[in-house]
């Protein structure tokens, strides 16, 4: 397919996730299914496409006057793909599929449309009714802030120190330009790249394969680092998920002590079986939802609390998340954090610790939260702010620090170049 065919397809899979509100992988599936005829490459592009055009979906139809799926994927293709209109033009000449589309006035459109006019939350490329979050959140930069959610993310790694080094794994991904991560010590970067071009498939690297890394985020990376779990420690991990920050923890605990790995979903656990056995984690108990003993309670060292969330951290990933929040999506989520600190308190020791992390920007998610528990169960407290500094020195330079003098962060990809997470570490009073 040439670009005129693979902009048709886009066009029709934005209408479709449009039309049936639904997520962006779906739609880019069942478009797949359907045109069998579409290779890896052709996908590969129609997707950049669709998600590009996503993440800026508020400003490019503000630049365009049209909030229409033609016009928005031009806008993309002008703007984030740095394409001209004759470029445009020339790749569609010729095209049985490429659409009809009336370039020259979309062109003319973009090009007498200033963004720096618009709303600030067009520029920011956010819904309207989350600027007053984002503006609790961080101020003055909360422009910025939404910016740094609307750019392509990169492919991050974890090294695991149970088989590998970095040094080792980087010198295998080598003809990726893999580089170290800025903050995570074992962590690996590989930036996205330009228009269609697609990040490798490290899934199917021998390295991979032979359980040396791991896909993850390096602000995941950060929030596991930071819980500070030792070798020998018992841990929690109480919404383990797919097992990403259970992985980590197992690395850093030198598969020493036990880690207790949970989740109320057992379908989100379900991948965590494999995952541990390719990384050769030993020191992981998998327990499913109705299974976490009672003799577990007031005996673990670290309780990891990675809260279901509206995940408005992940925006850069999850672009069509972004369109369909609300404020009632925030108060579903806000009530459902709320029980499970409370349950999972329970499983903290005195003097041990718990770790709430999200991966939202969202004040009401995040310091409220954490707020609320502390109003309501006074035997923790949050730690000073240098059990956050002793983990990672370098984090201190690039975070921010809700409360200078307490164990609380917000990472993201403004400030970390990260998806945004954040992190509290509080304690538990010893009797």
């Amino acid at each position: 397919m040439r670009l005129g065919g693979r902009t048709q397809a886009a066009i029709e899979i934005l209408d479709d996730i449009g039309n049936r509100n639904r997520p962006v992988a779906d739609a880019l599936k069942d478009w797949g299914i359907s045109h069998r005829f579409a290779g890896s490459g052709d996908r590969s592009t129609i997707g950049n496409i669709v998600y590009d055009t996503l993440r800026k979906k508020a400003s490019q139809a503000w630049r365009m006057n049209d909030e229409a799926s033609p016009a928005l994927v031009v806008a993309t293709l002008l703007d984030q793909w740095d394409m001209t209109l004759e470029e445009i033009a020339d790749s569609f000449r010729d095209d049985k599929f490429a659409p009809e589309l009336p370039l020259e006035t979309f062109g003319n459109t973009y090009l007498t449309r200033d963004l720096d006019d618009a709303p600030e939350f067009i520029q920011a490329d956010i819904p309207e009714f989350a600027v007053v979050e984002f503006e609790t959140a961080f101020g003055a930069e909360w422009v910025s802030e939404g910016k740094g959610l609307a750019e392509r993310p990169p492919l991050d790694l974890r090294v695991n120190t149970l088989k590998a080094d970095r040094d080792k794994v980087l010198k295998r991904l080598a003809r990726f330009s893999a580089v170290s991560s800025a903050i995570a010590p074992e962590g690996i970067r590989i930036e996205s790249l330009p228009r269609g071009r697609r990040l490798p498939n490290v899934q199917a690297e021998a390295g991979y394969q032979k359980g040396w890394f791991e896909i993850q985020d390096q602000g995941s990376q950060i929030a596991a680092l930071l819980s500070g779990a030792q070798p020998g420690d018992q841990v929690l991990d109480y919404c383990a998920g797919g097992g990403g920050k259970t992985l980590a923890l197992s690395a850093m605990m030198q598969n020493r002590g036990q880690i207790h790995a949970h989740d109320a979903d057992r379908r989100r656990l379900a991948p965590i079986h494999e995952r541990l056995k390719r990384a050769g984690a030993r020191n992981v108990q998998v327990h499913q939802p109705t299974q976490l003993q009672a003799d577990l309670e007031n005996r673990m060292d670290c309780v990891l609390v990675d809260a279901p969330c509206t995940g408005s951290g992940t925006w850069r990933r999850r672009p069509d998340a972004k369109w369909r929040l609300s404020d009632n999506n925030i108060a579903q989520r806000r009530e459902e954090q709320a029980g499970i600190l409370t349950e999972a308190a329970r499983y903290v020791r005195p003097g041990g610790h718990l770790v709430y992390i999200t991966c939202s920007l969202f004040h009401a998610e995040n310091i409220e939260q954490i707020e609320g528990f502390l109003s309501g169960d006074e035997r923790f407290s949050l730690r000073p702010v240098d059990a956050i500094k002793a983990v990672s020195t370098q984090l201190s330079n690039f975070a921010h620090f809700p409360q200078k003098d307490r164990a609380m962060v917000q990472i993201t990809p403004a400030l970390t170049k990260t998806d945004a997470f954040f992190i509290a570490l509080l304690e538990k009073r010893r009797d």
